[in-house]
This record gives C-alpha cells, sequence and structure tokens, in this order.
C-alpha cells in the first residue's frame, strides 16, 4: 500500500465519526492483500486503540473484525492488539465479548 493511502486509511480508522470508523474497519478487511507487514501490524495496533474505547457496538465489531482478519496475515501479534484488554466487557453482548477473549488468546 502506498504511504498516502496508509496515512488516509489509519485517519479514518482513527476518525471522531463512529459511521467513518467502522466503514474504515470493512475497508481494512477488502485491503488484506496490500498491506506491508508494518503497515498490517500498525493497522491492527490503531485498531485495537479505536476499539478500546469504542461506544459502538457495531462499529467495535467492525473493528475487532478487521483485527481478527489483520492477525491472519500472519505479520500481527496478541502484543500489537493488547489494548483490547482494556474494554470493560460487562455491558457488551455475549457474542462481541467471545470475539475479544478470543483475539486476546489467540
Amino acid at each position: 500500500m502506498e504511504p498516502r493511502e496508509f496515512i488516509d486509511m489509519a485517519r479514518k480508522v482513527l476518525d471522531a465519526e463512529s459511521a467513518v470508523r467502522e466503514r474504515a474497519a470493512d475497508e481494512v478487511t477488502d485491503r488484506l492483500s496490500t498491506y506491508l507487514p508494518a503497515q498490517a501490524s500498525s493497522l491492527a495496533t490503531l485498531l485495537a486503540a479505536a476499539a478500546a474505547s469504542e461506544k459502538e457496538n457495531s462499529t467495535l465489531e467492525a473493528e475487532l473484525h478487521a483485527i481478527l482478519e489483520l492477525m491472519s496475515t500472519g505479520h500481527v501479534g496478541v502484543d500489537h492488539v493488547a489494548q483490547l484488554r482494556e474494554i470493560r466487557l460487562g455491558g457488551l453482548p455475549s457474542e462481541l465479548r467471545e470475539y475479544i477473549n478470543d483475539l486476546i488468546e489467540s
């Protein structure tokens, strides 16, 4: 992925609007084959940081899915997504809690 595209993607992942973050997370999964290893791990770290403070469940689900897909590239480890441990699981639907636990334990 070209540097300008990567920076644009990072900005979208961190956007103030949850709808933009959700679309960005979906776009991350659509472009898996274009990332360099460092870009994949960086995006996963940014997505984990965004997920740790996410208020919208649908956006959180998209972020978690994107992280899972990035992990499948082999360039993302649990240490890249450690911020997922900061998510308060109590108020989340059970499927999101399971998703988070699976990612942390990967």
